[in-house]
């Protein structure tokens, strides 16, 4: 499998090849996307990091657990980015230089709830804090960004992150949007159509790829098929759906393969069914989700890879 992605107008000619190069390191050349997803530490606190070692592995407190897992599946050649807060991955890439990161520049705590106020969440960092770190030699291939979308404060989100998309193709990294339909005038954060057409606003920014959350279904369809119709609607910019809450492996992956296969998603963002595993099992889990991502292979295959 080959990238057949095309680099967007608001790339200049001299930063093309770059754009190019970040790209194939962000997809392991497939133009498809296997993110890590290690921003939940700002998005969920610590609920999704520790519980006393019950259900969750102690080790997925630590952050260097994300890290390693990080380093070793890049070894592997089976993460395509990871993604996390600047903070984050300043004070532990140098440790990994050379794993593709993708810097997060905005981010909001589960605190404020929606009863008390619309989401916002606006950036912490601009593009020449992301330089400070690509300067400093960390491989920082592209920015991410958080959009709330029907919050009365949507447009300061879109605004900026658009703002961002820009300088980032301007100086040759890929744009990553998180978007998701929240606030009071959302009675359903899974409509179908709401996230569809969150994934077309995604689309009008210029967001590269954007995540999005697994809808529920449409009337007589799948869940899988309904996903697709998010999936037309964004066009060139490419889909991957949110990992969600932590699943037994087969039915992580068959939900992951019916988003690639059935839904025509590029990709997938996944956080708790990777880190809420030892060292070991969540980089065969990366593996396995690259497995079906990045080389077409069945759900069956990926398990042996996952059970090896």
């Amino acid at each position: 499998m080959t990238m057949d992605i095309a680099p967007p107008a608001d790339v200049p000619d001299e930063m093309v090849e770059t754009w190019l190069a970040n790209m194939a390191a962000a997809t392991c050349g497939t133009g498809k996307m296997n993110l890590f997803a290690c921003d939940q530490k700002i998005e969920h606190l610590n609920d999704d990091f520790y519980d006393g070692g019950v259900k969750i592995p102690s080790t997925s407190n630590c952050p260097s657990h994300l890290f390693e897992i990080g380093a070793r599946a890049h070894a592997e050649g089976t993460i395509g980015v990871l993604a996390g807060q600047l903070g984050l991955i300043s004070k532990y890439a140098m440790d990994d230089p050379e794993v593709p990161y993708l810097v997060k520049l905005n981010s909001k705590s589960h605190m404020v709830k929606t009863s008390q106020r619309d989401p916002i969440s606006m950036a912490m960092w601009d593009i020449d804090d992301v330089f400070t770190l690509i300067n400093n030699g960390i491989n920082v291939v592209g920015i991410g960004y958080t959009i709330y979308l029907g919050s009365e404060y949507e447009h300061d989100m879109l605004t900026e992150a658009a703002t961002m998309i820009r300088q980032a193709h301007e100086n040759g990294l890929i744009s990553v949007t998180w978007i998701y339909p929240r606030g009071q005038a959302v009675p359903d954060e899974m409509d179908p159509q709401l996230i569809s057409g969150a994934a077309g606003v995604a689309l009008c920014i210029g967001a590269d790829f954007t995540k999005v959350n697994y809808p529920r279904s449409f009337e007589g369809m799948t869940e899988a098929e309904s996903l697709g119709i998010a999936v037309e609607a964004a066009g060139r910019t490419g889909v991957i759906c949110s990992g969600g809450g932590s699943l037994a492996p087969e039915q992580f992956l068959q939900r992951l393969w019916d988003q690639i296969n059935i839904s025509g998603a590029r990709g997938a963002a996944t956080g708790r069914n990777i880190h809420q595993k030892s060292t070991d099992e969540g980089v065969r889990m990366a593996a396995a989700c690259h497995a079906i991502i990045c080389k077409g292979d069945s759900v069956e295959e990926a398990l042996k890879i996952f059970n090896r």
